[in-house]
């Protein structure tokens, strides 16, 4: 018996008798705890399913079950086909949160103007596949489920995609034209179902290379009627939110296949069968024009697919994670520096132990040879231990003082790439790996500004300054410099000054509010960080031999204080800069 076994006391243990059944299907080894099955609306809505009567997350492999729901539609007898289905999302697709990330990158390329229906298509073509296989090598009852559906769809059932949709399902299991209640169509549309069949057949194994021809396929029908589809398809939403509170590493790199998968099935000659003509044919869509290797997404896309995979955050949040996952390729350990020899201890005399010192300070064997009876606190003695140079070099990291401008110049690192956010975050992150504090500023004006609470190690706090934006005047805010330097106490490791920014950080030499001379405070805080100065700025390679304003002021900073400049031709070399930037000057 392939639903449910007979009536057990309650629905809930109807269900519970069911998962181990959905679970054999698939492989008695799949680690899955149990399905959360809730009796009420409000109980399924308290673990995030809303619209629809199940439901899989991601974040803790879970599968959820709204019971009010699946009653409502008449799904009560089929336990077992609805809780291996919710398994094969989590067994085949998308099965982790990477590969639902690049599913709908996909999908959406796919689907040009209406990328918004991501979600919704790749949920069809997820559950396609999983119930392709059900169907045929399970033998669960999934045509029983959709004839019972599409009775109850109402007006959906005009929808043309959902027409398309239970054609396909028609073709794949050769059930009568109609039988999954599908209203006749024309050639077009027999022809584009026939085409998704195959593609399901085609692509089962492979079904991340079909995702944008079955989008392509689609994108017709949803022009006609898009509204009318996401009503009708609602309740088979279920991985609309998967991968809600999930961090997903990926999706940033443009793969080098997904702009050649976003082909109409018409056109791939595997679905059609039809050989391609003998010299001169057109190319076949692996074939097709593809991005260059390494190519990434502009920042602003990538949050948008965040966001139809269930994520919900800011603009700057997902900045965030964009620049952080960009940086993980380019970190190095950052520059250490060596200090005067680590003392190693000396084992010196003895005192008594007493009671309230350390029990582990105790020297047992001493103890034991002063006297056969222990008694703490009279017989008990513990080692007292002097220091002496040792042959060890102590090892310190340094400090980090980051200056990032944000000028009108600049982009803004939510919306387009930011290559001195990028090269900030590369460093920065470098440098916490190596165990050093880290100070980030972003500025733009005197009071246009916004810095860390000091020197610190929280990763997230200085990527949200680096992704910031402010896109006013240029004007360095020098008391910045003075406040971290010359207004504090001394400090206990060096630390390195890095500035990137353009031609505009002269400003920083003219005068704070209080009339201080910003030469002044420069030289006073290079001195004081211990750790040296670098520029990194996007001005000519031959600005050492130039004689225009900006480039002498450089220069005398350069031989001067001894700022050291990098001259950044394009903005892209940054980059480049980031990772050599602990060599080149902590080797």
């Amino acid at each position: 018996m392939t639903g449910a076994d007979a009536p057990s006391a309650s629905p809930i243990g109807c269900w519970q008798a069911a998962w181990p059944r959905a679970i054999d299907i698939w492989s008695r080894h799949t680690r899955l705890h149990e399905a959360l099955l809730c009796e009420t609306h409000v109980r399924a809505a308290a673990e995030g399913l809303q619209g629809s009567f199940a439901m899989i997350r991601l974040r803790d492999q879970s599968v959820v079950v709204d019971l009010e729901a699946v009653a409502e539609l008449g799904l009560e007898d089929y336990a077992v086909e609805i809780l291996a289905h919710e398994i094969g999302h989590h067994v085949l697709a998308p099965a982790t949160v990477t590969d639902h990330v690049r599913l709908l990158a996909r999908i959406r390329r796919g689907l040009p103007t209406l990328e918004s229906y991501a979600p919704m298509v790749a949920n069809l073509y997820a559950d396609l596949l999983i119930n392709d296989r059900l169907q045929r090598q399970s033998g669960l009852r999934l045509a029983d489920i959709y004839r019972r559906l599409s009775r109850r769809a109402g007006d959906g059932s005009r929808a043309a995609v959902w027409n398309l949709y239970l054609r396909i399902y028609e073709n794949l299991w050769r059930l009568p034209k109609g039988d999954l209640g599908a209203r006749p169509g024309d050639d077009r549309a027999e022809g584009d179902a026939w085409l998704g069949a195959r593609l399901v057949r085609v692509y089962a194994n492979d079904w991340m290379t079909g995702a944008g021809r079955f989008a392509a396929l689609l994108l017709h029908y949803l022009v006609e009627d898009a509204y009318a589809s996401r009503q009708a398809f609602q309740p088979l939403l279920d991985t609309a939110d998967a991968a809600a509170g999930c961090e997903p590493y990926g999706g940033i790199d443009i793969e080098p296949e997904e702009l050649a998968d976003a082909v109409h099935p018409a056109e791939d000659s595997r679905i059609t069968g039809e050989e391609e003509a003998q010299g001169g044919g057109p190319a076949s869509p692996q074939s097709a024009a593809q991005p260059s290797r390494g190519q990434a997404r502009e920042p602003f896309e990538y949050g948008e697919i965040l966001r139809s995979a269930g994520i919900r955050l800011d603009a700057h949040d997902m900045a965030v994670r964009y620049y952080r996952e960009r940086a993980i390729p380019f970190l190095v350990p950052f520059p250490e520096r060596h200090v005067p020899d680590s003392p190693e201890p000396l084992p010196e005399g003895l005192e008594p132990w007493e009671i309230g010192d350390p029990l582990d300070e105790i020297d047992w064997l001493q103890t034991a040879m002063q006297s056969p009876h222990t008694i703490p606190g009279l017989t008990t003695v513990r080692r007292l231990y002097g220091q002496e140079e040792g042959s060890r070099r102590d090892r310190q990291p340094v400090d980090l003082d980051l200056y990032v401008d944000s000028s009108g110049s600049m982009p803004n690192p939510q919306s387009q790439i930011s290559w001195l956010s990028l090269a900030g975050a590369i460093i920065a992150l470098s440098a916490l790996r190596a165990g050093a504090g880290v100070q980030a500023t972003l500025w733009s004006g005197k009071r246009e500004y916004m810095h860390t609470p000091g020197f610190i190690r929280d990763e997230r706090a200085i990527l949200r300054v680096l992704t910031g934006f402010f896109g006013g005047g240029t004007c360095f805010p020098i008391h910045r410099l003075r406040q971290t330097f010359c207004e504090r106490a001394e400090r206990r490791r060096p630390a390195h000054i890095l500035m990137i920014s353009d031609d505009g950080i002269v400003t920083m030499f003219d005068k704070d509010e209080e009339g201080n001379n910003g030469w002044d405070v420069s030289a006073r805080a290079l001195a004081a960080a211990g750790g040296g100065g670098s520029m990194a700025l996007n001005i000519s390679a031959d600005w050492e031999q130039e004689s225009w304003a900006h480039s002498r002021v450089l220069q005398r900073a350069s031989r001067e204080q001894g700022w050291e400049i990098s001259a950044i031709s394009r903005m892209e070399d940054l980059v480049d800069f980031a990772r050599a930037f602990s060599r080149r000057h902590y080797a």
